[in-house]
């Protein structure tokens, strides 16, 4: 049975081929790792094995593309293997405050958050019982992460409602207040991906089906990362050109779009590596993670010759300030953005309308009477 199959295996060694620094990939004979390997960037077939150029190779980025299908044996070329992760914090959780998280249903993320958070607040105060910390020396510690750490307003905010969380949902405590004062968020606009950038970006992973298929549907639908990753086959409809989203961000569900040249390739993919529980799947049943697919898109734009600073939900605001450049109404937007202010939609409008703008600046004419 497929269950019973021995994993298949991947070697990696230095070799000379044709001329050219190269890694000779070894797959056994495996078709299937035959078709894949095939399509990587300068790949050339040889009996049982494939070279590729070591210029522009990346390990990890080959790692987490094949670690899935196979076991990757890299020892013969481990000096440009990534630096192990250091070890996860040990500190242990007060008991009840990662249930009562569960509990009230937060997302993943936000349950990530808080407990990275509220362990930085026990590592601070190691030593003390964290049940009889005073409000004066939460002030103290929130004055020190302002002025020591210079943490951002949104982290400042994040860390208050990590350490009352703990008091006041976990222990029943009355409500607290800080003399702190809750920083005000910076009015920022988020930066966005040009059509062309959008597509250099897809260009340089057209040889990886599944990472192509993911910044696609990113993009064409505004997903946030964890909805990606949340999708499961039966959420593309493919009669109606729609994804569904469900339990977005403030645990709702809503519909938002599928770009209908994409539904071949979504099709093609879910044919070769028929995923079954998760659309996009790292093993059979296994999600991928933001960490791996953030890697991936921060590489597909460095070797696209994108200099800004990328991430997944950059894609996310270029599909809405794309929109809106393209005149779709606002509240369409609202719905399929999944937000629950029209206000969070209308930053959008300052973006577009920037992008968008045919207005002459005064010194064109002064400028080009001049002759300058």
């Amino acid at each position: 049975m497929e269950t019973n199959r021995p994993k298949r295996r991947i070697r990696l060694v230095f070799a000379k081929w044709q001329g050219r620094e190269s890694i000779a990939v070894s797959y056994g004979g495996d078709v299937f790792l035959r078709q894949r390997l095939s399509c990587e960037r300068g790949a050339v077939p040889a009996g049982d094995t494939i070279y590729l150029p070591t210029e522009g190779f990346v390990l990890a980025d080959f790692f987490d593309r094949y670690v899935g299908d196979a076991f990757i044996d890299y020892s013969a070329i481990k000096e440009t293997a990534p630096k192990p992760m250091p070890p996860p914090s040990r500190q242990e959780l007060p008991p009840g405050y990662l249930e009562k998280l569960r509990q009230v249903r937060y997302s993943d993320h936000t349950v990530r958050v808080y407990t990275t958070y509220f362990k930085d607040f026990q590592a601070y105060f190691e030593g003390k019982r964290i049940d009889r910390i005073t409000p004066d020396e939460i002030n103290a510690y929130l004055v020190y992460l302002i002025n020591e750490r210079s943490i951002s307003s949104c982290q400042q905010n994040q860390r208050i409602n990590a350490i009352k969380f703990y008091y006041e949902k976990v222990l029943g405590q009355p409500r607290r207040c800080y003399t702190v004062n809750r920083a005000k968020r910076e009015k920022t606009l988020p930066d966005v991906l040009s059509k062309e950038e959008v597509k250099s970006i897809l260009s340089a992973v057209v040889t990886d089906m599944r990472f192509w298929c993911m910044f696609s549907v990113l993009y064409s639908a505004g997903l946030r990362i964890s909805e990606l990753l949340s999708l499961k086959p039966d959420d593309i409809n493919v009669s109606r050109s729609l994804i569904r989203v469900r339990q977005g961000k403030g645990r709702k569900d809503r519909f938002t779009l599928l770009s209908k040249p994409l539904i071949k390739k979504l099709t093609d993919y879910r044919e070769l590596y028929r995923p079954a529980v998760w659309l996009f799947e790292r093993t059979p049943g296994e999600q991928f993670t933001e960490s791996i697919v953030s890697k991936r898109l921060k590489a597909a734009a460095q070797e696209a010759g994108i200099t800004k600073r990328i991430y997944p939900h950059l894609l996310r605001h270029s599909f809405a300030t794309h929109l809106i450049e393209q005149g779709t109404d606002l509240k369409i937007v609202k719905e399929l953005m999944g937000h629950n202010s029209i206000k969070t939609t209308e930053t959008y409008v300052h973006i577009a309308d920037t992008f968008k703008s045919n207005i002459k600046s005064p010194l064109d004419d002064i400028l080009e009477e001049d002759g300058l």
